[in-house]
């Protein structure tokens, strides 16, 4: 665990009980090494990882347990410890209600025995929004690890080495200054895929809000005009980056396996009686399917 020399350990309120085991596990499966460590014990786990901050990257941890989560920073000036920590909680959704959530989804023959087996279901979020779209498009068509693997070429190549052996994820300026061919060639990724990368990078960077509470609607035209950006990827990044509690990816592989359906309409019209808590029901389904376990793999 890397030590925070002069720092601050607080504990971050939530209401309702709080499922931490699948939220450590989606964290887990996502992690993208040189950028983010989870280490997981039977009874809690821990995340350590670089979160952007208006003087710079700070590094954080965050223990997490059925008590709660704890954060352990750096001192800062308030009003940047004030904005780190919102970020965190909006990454750990624990501005979520579950007194609200957990009894209208358990209403659902469906979803009832998952609403049973994790009372408290948060939905995990980003603490930085370009990074989560970068590594959304490295993972399409492609499995997780294979994902992480691209990510952590990409952060070792072009991120801001920090403490604890970790990195800061390039921001959406310094990506968009390299040539799609420098990525395509460190990343080994195919053109394509470098090509919207780059094209990702510059619309962040011209302005694009990738960050809790943008307009879904404006986020979403402005995600699918970009090449290689389809409606899966939009809507997978309203349910993490925007913090959109109705988003729904319905033509996720796994969701539609979970459904026992074979396409995305079908995923949808079944999704209508959940709204709106659409991105819940979809969490409860991908744990079942893929969060279980550490290491899982979603489509």
């Amino acid at each position: 665990m890397t030590e925070v020399a002069a720092g601050r350990r607080l504990s971050l309120p939530h209401r309702g009980p709080f499922a931490w085991e699948p939220l450590a596990s989606a964290l887990q499966a996502h992690a993208v090494p040189g950028l983010e460590r989870v280490t997981r014990t039977d009874d809690g786990a821990t995340v350590e990882r670089l979160v952007a901050g208006s003087a710079g990257p700070v590094p954080v941890t965050v223990h997490m347990d059925d008590a709660g989560a704890v954060l352990e920073l750096p001192a800062l000036p308030d009003a940047q410890e004030a904005a780190l920590i919102a970020s965190v909680r909006a990454w750990l959704d624990l501005d979520a209600d579950p007194g609200v959530v957990d009894p209208f989804l358990a209403g659902f023959e469906l979803l009832e025995p998952m609403v049973r087996r994790h009372p408290g279901l948060r939905v995990p979020g980003s603490t930085d929004g370009f990074e989560t779209g970068v590594q959304t498009v490295l993972g399409q068509q492609v499995s997780l690890a294979a994902a992480r693997t691209f990510g952590s070429r990409l952060v070792a190549a072009f991120g801001e080495p920090g403490p604890g052996g970790l990195a800061a994820f390039p921001t959406a300026e310094r990506l968009a200054a390299v040539p799609a061919a420098d990525i395509q060639s460190t990343v080994r990724i195919t053109h394509a895929r470098a090509r919207t990368l780059s094209a990702l990078a510059r619309a962040v960077a011209d302005g694009l809000p990738l960050h809790p509470g943008a307009d879904s609607d404006a986020v979403r035209i402005g995600l699918l005009a970009l090449p290689g950006i389809g409606p899966w990827t939009a809507d997978y990044l309203a349910v993490r980056v925007l913090g959109d509690r109705d988003a729904y990816p319905a033509d996720d592989l796994v969701l539609k396996r979970a459904l026992g359906v074979g396409t995305g309409r079908e995923a949808a019209r079944l999704s209508q009686p959940w709204r709106p808590w659409r991105s819940y029901a979809l969490f409860h389904l991908w744990t079942r399917a893929a969060y279980a376990v550490p290491a899982a793999v979603v489509g």
